[in-house]
């Protein structure tokens, strides 16, 4: 008899929770089911996923699966006594005088086999047993389902309704799983931000014998702009400005997503300094909203005329500015 390690088949800790591995069952399951899978091996990792399932979904089979300790995977291991015969763990002994008679039966049997007649045998194992295992037909919650969702920030500002196609695999009356397209309403509140998740309730998979529908998880991403930086409910736009302008001072009128905002920008302003916008930034939960920054950046013609660059000269001539006097102090040497 050979040792198969279920946990590591369903990729779970062995103290995983039942819920942990139900979890991990049907995300494995829709994977690897060979109406779904183009992978020529699937049907056989479909049956061990199965297997492992079978075992560790019912709470007297794991214990009595956990009791046989951690061998290698693949190596043959003697089941403990009470695991005799075809009868099932706890059968009656009934080997021949000078026979091993918890070993009887168990040189061909299978593992998920041996856990299948748990259902079946009456006694116990390890102080586990009694009664025959219950089906696993209770109420079982249908599957819920991620998928991303692009939105732009105007609509995340605003707030509006997209309508999206899913497929999702549903099981048909003959019980293959079959791709089903739903068109999906989704309504994006003001305020939705980068990361952020939609729940759309029982519009996921099929719930069974009376579970409730599944739901769908939209997992939102904000379109790139070619304006603005989005930071959670906080944008950042740059902000150019001539070089008269940061010193002077300007009124300036600046896009928003709210409509043209009136910026002042303080005389003496350097590049890089920002300046904010208080409450123009996206909408927050309870009625308030983030900010916007404009970040300056001083910019000069690109070709200037001939007047211009007779100024500039002029400019240079009278002004006492020197930009870089920090050199001399700071330089290595």
């Amino acid at each position: 008899m050979q040792y198969k390690d279920y946990y590591q088949t369903l990729g779970v800790a062995r103290e995983a929770s039942a819920d942990d591995i139900k979890k991990a069952y049907r995300k494995l399951a829709r994977e690897h089911h060979p109406d779904v899978s183009g992978d020529a091996a699937s049907g056989e990792k479909f049956k061990e996923i199965g297997e492992a399932y079978a075992t560790l979904k019912n709470p007297e089979k794991r214990a009595a699966y956990d009791a046989l300790g951690r061998p290698p995977e693949g190596q043959p291991f003697r089941p403990p006594p009470g695991w005799g015969g075809t009868g099932g763990p706890g059968a009656a002994d009934t080997g021949a005088a000078g026979a091993r008679p918890d070993m009887q039966g168990f040189d061909d049997i299978d593992l998920a086999d041996l856990f299948a007649q748990m259902g079946a045998g009456r006694g116990g194992f390890g102080g586990f047993g009694g009664r025959a295992a219950a089906r696993d037909d209770g109420p079982e919650p249908g599957e819920d389902f991620d998928t991303p969702v692009t939105v732009s920030l105007e609509d995340a500002f605003h707030g509006t309704t997209l309508q999206m196609e899913l497929s999702v695999p549903e099981p048909g009356e003959d019980g293959r799983i079959r791709r089903v397209a739903r068109t999906l309403q989704v309504t994006v509140p003001p305020g939705t931000v980068e990361g952020q998740k939609l729940r759309l309730r029982g519009r996921g998979g099929k719930g069974r014998h009376g579970g409730r529908d599944g739901d769908v998880y939209l997992h939102v991403a904000l379109a790139p702009h070619p304006l603005f930086r989005v930071s959670q409910h906080d944008l950042y736009l740059d902000l150019p400005l001539a070089p008269w302008e940061a010193v002077l001072g300007a009124e300036i009128e600046v896009p928003a997503p709210g409509g043209a905002l009136l910026l002042t920008v303080p005389p003496g302003t350097r590049a890089g300094r920002k300046l904010r916008l208080a409450g123009r930034g996206l909408p927050k939960p309870g009625g308030t909203a983030g900010d916007i920054y404009a970040v300056v950046r001083i910019d000069v013609p690109g070709t200037p005329t001939a007047r211009e660059k007779e100024l500039m000269a002029e400019l240079a001539a009278a002004s006492s500015f020197a930009p870089r006097a920090h050199f001399a102090e700071e330089a290595p040497r």
